[in-house]
């Protein structure tokens, strides 16, 4: 099985938008396409419907692939994230409860970094950075 997803590194100032689940894990906003979307349009659909914030893409920061287990069709899915760097106009948000999101916020920087559960998102985060510094 093949999902393809798109997200968003939010930049406001020189802080990054952060939403944090039910298990404690910080995460940035992303989330699976849907039928017949491109993927800059799933990246600001998925940002805004998960935090409440209308991003505006800056670039194309790049894309991660992994393999997970759905454990309820029993297969490996091959999964592709695609992420844009973004910046809003605010810092007004509201994290997605039903999607298991308990809080959505912009932290500084640095710390995002350390806060980030998956280290692929870390390293989108370097790269976003890298990206608003040129």
């Amino acid at each position: 099985m093949i999902e393809v997803s798109s997200g968003g590194v939010v930049v406001f100032g020189n802080a990054i938008l952060l939403l944090k689940k039910y298990n404690g894990d910080w995460v940035l906003p992303k989330g699976r396409l849907e039928k017949g979307e491109g993927i800059k349009h799933a990246a600001l659909r998925e940002v805004f419907e998960e935090t409440g914030v209308k991003g505006e893409i800056i670039s194309y920061i790049g894309s991660v692939k992994y393999n997970y287990k759905n454990i309820k069709e029993d297969e490996i899915v091959s999964k592709t994230v695609h992420w844009y760097l973004m910046k809003s106009n605010s810092m007004d948000c509201t994290p997605q409860r039903k999607e298991g999101f308990i809080d959505a916020v912009f932290v500084h920087i640095d710390k995002a970094k350390d806060l980030l559960r998956y280290a692929d998102e870390r390293k989108i985060i370097l790269k976003g950075i890298e990206l608003m510094n040129q």
